[in-house]
């Protein structure tokens, strides 16, 4: 803070320059962590969802804070390179896809620079020298999609007109709850994608209309909805990951990309940093587990292996993985991972953490500095938490290998496994 003989400096915030801002022309300079672009009024930060790098632009602006602003494409004046015309028919609506708009090898690029400055920027983290990007196909990849429903919105009159009396079925619009009803989806697999059409047909002749409806696909074509809707399938299904099967059904979460779960598991587990299967030496706890995914591998290297997971319907189905599997050295914990955390012994080999998007909560970070595992695996699909909690975990810990997967192709997430070694 900066003084004067008067006192502290007065002076306004950067965003005080978008006070009274309408539009205004901009070019973008680069797309950030989460697919926006960057552009700037006067120096003051605007992020505009659905832009390009060397977009120029007349935008609104529709949100104004201290220090950004964030802003709406009225016109496109002149586009940059690497803007498409999105494959999608719903793109310009639906809030399930950000980067439609930008060729598939752009986007995978531009997300990667994006995910690096982001950690540089908040965590200090150099990236390594070995960095890698993991990328697979970038459409009819998705494996598992939450759907939204609302009643018909036909009158009696207008369906005896010719209106449309069925449900109507979608993803929200982005930044609202207002519902695109979609046919198709382009990013599904061709399983999930094939029940679309039929899901407001169906849906008309239940007694009560679900407020979602969650798909699945496993292996071989299985297909799996939630909750029960006669005439869709439900149940469980399986899928293959190395040499473990993972059974799971609708409702719970199981990584989306259905080419890349290999991928992140090698990138979690990583051979070069784990003891060789079946050498049953060391201890590995496996936080925020799910259904198992890194449990099972960590648990063919390790001699003990701990997941813990606090929802109980994945517990269950972990624990049924681990059994099937004849893994006799792991257990899973049903409990919430803040809960549990002071549980953690001192000095464990390797400590694999996934959590959800806001990254690890106080009491979780402070016990993982206090206990100081040997190893620790970062597993993030926000950069912004995962730099944050990298920040801290790096004054004991050196960063000894990163990996960046593409997961979420059309949109700007990315996975992140980050491997962290104690220093000595």
């Amino acid at each position: 803070m900066s003084h004067s003989g008067n006192g502290p400096d007065k002076s306004p915030p950067p965003g005080a320059k978008l006070v009274g801002v309408d539009e205004i022309e901009v070019t973008v300079e680069k797309l950030v962590a989460g697919g926006d672009g960057l552009a700037r009024c006067e120096g003051v930060p605007v992020f505009v969802p659905r832009s390009a790098p060397g977009d120029r632009l007349r935008v609104r602006l529709t949100e104004r804070r201290p220090d950004y602003g964030r802003a709406e494409i009225v016109e496109i004046l002149e586009p940059g390179p690497g803007r498409r015309e999105a494959p999608c028919p719903y793109f310009d609506r639906c809030g399930g896809c950000d980067l439609q708009h930008l060729e598939d090898d752009l986007q995978l690029h531009l997300k990667a620079e994006a995910v690096v400055e982001t950690l540089s920027r908040i965590g200090r983290v150099a990236p390594p020298d070995d960095l890698r990007v993991v990328s697979g196909e970038a459409w009819g990849y998705r494996q598992r999609t939450q759907l939204h429903t609302e009643p018909a919105r036909s009158s009696p009159d207008e369906v005896a007109d010719g209106g449309d009396d069925r449900p109507r079925v979608g993803y929200f619009e982005r930044g609202s709850h207002e519902l695109v009803a979609v046919e198709r989806c382009p990013i599904l697999v061709p399983e999930l994608e094939d029940l679309l059409p039929g899901l407001p047909r169906r849906l008309s002749e239940v007694e009560r209309l679900p407020r979602r409806i969650d798909l699945a696909a496993g292996d071989g074509a299985q297909v799996t909805a939630a909750p029960v809707v006669e005439g869709l399938p439900h149940g469980e299904v399986s899928i293959r990951v190395g040499e473990d099967e993972y059974l799971f059904d609708a409702r719970c979460f199981f990584q989306t990309h259905r080419g890349l779960v290999g991928d992140l598991v090698a990138a979690a587990v990583d051979p070069k940093r784990s003891p060789a299967p079946g050498s049953g030496g060391g201890t590995a706890y496996d936080l925020y587990c799910g259904v198992g995914l890194f449990t099972l591998p960590l648990a063919r290297r390790y001699g003990t292996v701990v997941g813990v997971e606090g929802d109980r319907l994945a517990v269950r189905y972990a624990r049924r993985n681990l059994r099937a599997a004849k893994l006799e050295g792991a257990h899973v914990e049903g409990q919430a991972v803040e809960s549990w955390i002071r549980a953690l012994p001192e000095g464990v080999d390797r400590l694999v953490v996934d959590p959800p998007r806001t990254g690890l909560k106080g009491v979780v970070l402070k016990t993982v500095l206090e206990r100081r595992p040997r190893w620790v695996t970062y597993v993030s699909c926000h950069p912004a938490a995962l730099g944050r909690d990298l920040k801290k975990l790096l004054r004991w810990y050196r960063l000894d290998g990163l990996t960046l997967i593409d997961l979420f192709p059309q949109t700007g997430h990315m996975e992140v496994v980050a491997q962290l070694r104690l220093r000595e």
